[in-house]
């Protein structure tokens, strides 16, 4: 499992992949990533302590991720952070949360001091099928209701059931609505959940320009950004 990496061909920065405690939802379909959760606060904040030990500062930016929100993970890991944050000088700071720590995305801000973008699993925006087929409780109706708590949307492609029209709207009002995106294209894993390969095959061709977009990030694989396995 690689849990740091650097992010160098656009919005670089450091990127640390840390463990936490189990997620507050933990229950959409398409997710096993919650399998690098763990109950042991020993051992999950000294795992976190060796991956903080690599970073240097050298972008001025950092990112962290664990499989969950930032805010499973415990407060000594996150004192750490904000230690190495003051240390290394690091300006800026991307994490990720889920829909149901809209009501205290404030007090993350507060907590580093520095400015944070802050992601979320969003996936689609057609409310059913997030809701429903993935089953991701995020139950925002509105666009500038996700805007007022979080600044960068994480959107999936490729799942069967998803349609052109659906991924169509999905990227519509990401590059009308939000300065940074992450656009995850769907991998098989131990979920029930199957990617559709003409429909990411579709997309690859019709959205591949988007790839030289400063404000978009894709992730053909999973650990395009250099973390995970």
């Amino acid at each position: 499992m690689d849990r740091y990496s650097e992010i160098t061909n656009k919005n670089q920065r450091e990127i640390v992949l840390l463990k936490a405690f189990p997620c507050v939802w933990g229950k959409c379909s398409f997710c096993d990533y919650i399998l690098d959760n763990s109950n042991f606060e020993d051992e999950i904040n000294k795992l976190n302590f060796e991956v903080l030990e690599n970073i240097t500062g050298k972008y001025k930016v950092l990112e962290v991720i664990n499989s969950g929100s930032c805010f499973e993970l415990p407060k000594a890991t996150l004192a750490k952070i904000k230690e190495i944050i003051k240390e290394k000088k690091i300006e800026k700071l991307f994490l990720e949360s889920h829909w149901a720590y809209k009501n205290r995305i404030q007090e993350m801000r507060d907590y580093f001091e520095i400015p944070i973008t802050f992601k979320i699993g969003v996936e689609t925006f057609d409310y059913d099928f997030r809701n429903g087929y993935l089953n991701k409780n995020a139950k925002f109706k509105t666009v500038e209701e996700l805007k007022e708590y979080f600044d960068s949307p994480c959107i999936m492609v490729g799942i069967k059931g998803q349609t052109r029209e659906m991924i169509d709207r999905d990227m519509d009002i990401v590059l009308n609505n939000f300065d940074h995106a992450t656009i995850n294209v769907f991998v098989n894993n131990t979920s029930s959940v199957k990617r559709d390969e003409e429909l990411v095959n579709w997309f690859s061709n019709k959205y591949r320009y988007l790839v030289d977009n400063p404000n978009i990030e894709i992730l053909f694989n999973n650990t395009d950004f250099g973390v995970g396995d």
